[in-house]
């Protein structure tokens, strides 16, 4: 058995070699390769790397030009992993590496893709862990696949998961979506999330609205479905008033404005049908995109065993 674990670091000098020892401490004894995928940083995070990476030569680095981001960075390290099992972990020590011994017990038993999941979180502020139970609640109503709350992009996963998601074109990821779409047997591990071992988040308030609505739009077309929604009960209201519009013209001919009732009418009918129009374009624009995204139609399982 090989274990590939992979590392994305962005500005992370603070806490480069400290994270390194501590996969390399945990996975002293399990036949490994971590692969370090320097998102374009600008501090000295690259060279650290480096000079660790001198010390074990089965260890790599991948450097990108610039920062692509999160998802990326996951995706280079994927494509570069030649284990049989396959870790992703953020390198800032909030995930706990010491759980991915507990991962490798579950995957010796035959699960294919083992995910940490988050029983509290240490050191962030009450905004960011009541926006993100809210992101995970809202995801888990809206897309189409059922996606675990509370869990991040740290777990485990066997080789022909690795190879499936490798497999997929599409360029906007949402991993840890495209990992619960491809299937395959799963399990869970609960954990209390750390702070920090040293730095600053590198996910602002900006990348985080980004990401959500990346979640969202990946994993579900209801969005585009919502202004078809809501030109129907636009649509019937206007019908309502239409109807109240004109008795109130034969009831009360002399308060009745002249001309309010065709205006009224008129307007919020225009209003209901264009939303109409565009919910029924939204439609045909939302299987559009799942056709650009040229997922396959199923994924066949050809063998399937427990590890020993």
């Amino acid at each position: 058995m090989l274990l590939s674990v992979i590392v994305p670091m962005f500005n992370e000098c603070e806490v480069a070699e400290k994270t390194f020892r501590t996969l390399e401490g945990v996975l002293k004894d399990v036949e490994h390769e971590l692969i370090f995928v320097n998102d374009g940083s600008a501090d000295s995070t690259k060279e650290i790397l480096e000079n660790l990476l001198t010390e074990t030569p089965q260890n790599r680095i991948v450097n990108f030009s610039r920062n692509f981001g999160h998802q990326a960075a996951f995706s280079a390290g994927l494509l570069a992993a030649k284990g049989d099992a396959v870790v992703i972990i953020d390198g800032d020590l909030q995930d706990p590496p010491a759980l991915i011994l507990e991962m490798i017990k579950k995957w010796h038993e035959g699960y294919q893709v083992v995910y940490a999941q988050r029983k509290s979180r240490t050191g962030e502020s009450w905004f960011k862990k009541t926006t993100a139970k809210i992101f995970y609640r809202l995801l888990q109503g809206l897309a189409n696949i059922d996606i675990p709350p509370d869990t991040g992009d740290f777990r485990l996963m066997d080789r022909c998961v690795v190879d499936q998601i490798n497999a997929l074109p599409e360029r906007s990821r949402f991993l840890r979506g495209l990992v619960c779409w491809v299937g395959y047997k799963r399990t869970g591990i609960l954990y209390d999330r750390a702070e920090r071992a040293a730095g600053y988040s590198k996910y602002p308030l900006r990348k985080m609205l980004k990401f959500a609505l990346d979640g969202i739009t990946s994993f579900s077309s209801f969005p585009l479905r919502l202004s078809f929604i809501m030109g129907l009960i636009v649509t019937f209201i206007a019908f309502c008033l239409a109807v109240w519009s004109v008795v109130e013209k034969f009831l009360y001919p002399v308060t009745t404005s002249q001309g309010w009732t065709s205006l009224i009418v008129s307007i919020i009918f225009l209003g209901g049908a264009q939303l109409i129009c565009i919910g029924i374009l939204g439609e045909y624009i939302g299987r559009i995109y799942e056709e650009v995204k040229q997922r396959p139609l199923f994924i066949e399982v050809k063998n399937e065993h427990s590890r020993t």
